[in-house]
């Protein structure tokens, strides 16, 4: 069975968010073959009310073991400076039970002090770390970079021992050259013709991760199935199975699409298994 390194879930689901209750995300987890999941509560002002680790700490513990919650503090809390004591909360969650931190989303650039410091508590404090990623400063969420992902690259070269998963559009469309920057903010359908810089920070950093959630990370792979072989097998202890699922009826085909690799011997069992639970249980310590 699958393990789900990125969920959403509401314990009280209200109407101006589409999220989905406990109880549904059982239901497909069960429909799909999902084992377990990982809760990642939104703590960003910029779309959704704020969610409580508390809340994740709750639904996991009344789960029967089937949600694992991570922790998230947005930069900006405590004392909104570049030394507040993120370290402290964090802390104190990871000794709660929480197994990594996000999704981090607030809409500041990576290199901003604020983001910086929220990422050395992190590496600190030994949690792995979720973020989303945005094109522009305003009107949205996610941390924001530039085209190439460098200041990506500067965090994963600063903070060599923290675990940073990648996701999002901005992030899973340069798994490409882009044949134009504001491809960076969908998803492009043209094969990968030539490399972007995705694979080249995943063969410079060993500290990032691949969170395969979503349409951007299921899109990565469904663009060019040839490459997406090759990606796949080449960081198949980095690579990670996630469905992002926040509605109740959402389309989820991720797992389908690594199963009929696996079945038809295009992907090999070993590397199906790692990146469908063996890398999260690792990375999660579960």
């Amino acid at each position: 069975m699958f393990i789900d390194v990125h969920a959403h879930v509401y314990r009280r689901p209200v109407p101006w968010f589409p999220f989905a209750a406990p109880e549904q995300v059982l239901r497909r987890y069960d429909e799909i073959g999902i084992e377990r999941g990982a809760i990642l509560p939104l703590v960003g002002p910029e779309v959704y009310l704020p969610q409580s680790t508390e809340d994740a700490l709750e639904m996991a513990e009344n789960s029967g073991g089937r949600f694992v919650p991570f922790c998230n503090v947005d930069p900006r809390a405590l004392t909104n400076s570049a030394d507040a004591p993120l370290g402290d909360v964090l802390r104190y969650y990871r000794d709660k039970g929480c197994r990594g931190i996000g999704e981090v989303m607030p809409n500041l650039p990576f290199l901003h002090p604020l983001v910086q410091n929220l990422f050395r508590h992190a590496q600190d404090v030994g949690l792995p770390l979720t973020f989303d990623i945005s094109t522009r400063i305003g009107g949205a969420y996610g941390l924001y970079d530039d085209p190439g992902l460098p200041q990506l690259e500067q965090s994963l070269k600063r903070f060599p021992r923290l675990a940073i998963l990648g996701h999002g559009p901005p992030f899973w469309a340069e798994i490409a050259r882009l044949e134009t920057p504001a491809d960076r903010a969908g998803y492009p359908s043209y094969p990968v013709r030539e490399e972007g810089v995705v694979p080249k920070l995943f063969r410079r950093y060993p500290n990032l991760y691949g969170d395969l959630s979503a349409g951007s990370g299921f899109n990565a792979l469904k663009r060019d199935p040839e490459y997406a072989l090759r990606f796949l097998d080449e960081f198949q202890d980095r690579l990670m199975f996630g469905t992002d699922i926040c509605s109740p009826d959402q389309v989820l085909p991720l797992a389908r699409f690594l199963l009929d690799l696996r079945d038809a011997g295009k992907l090999s069992e070993t590397a199906f298994r790692k990146i469908a639970r063996n890398n999260a249980i690792r990375l999660l310590k579960l």
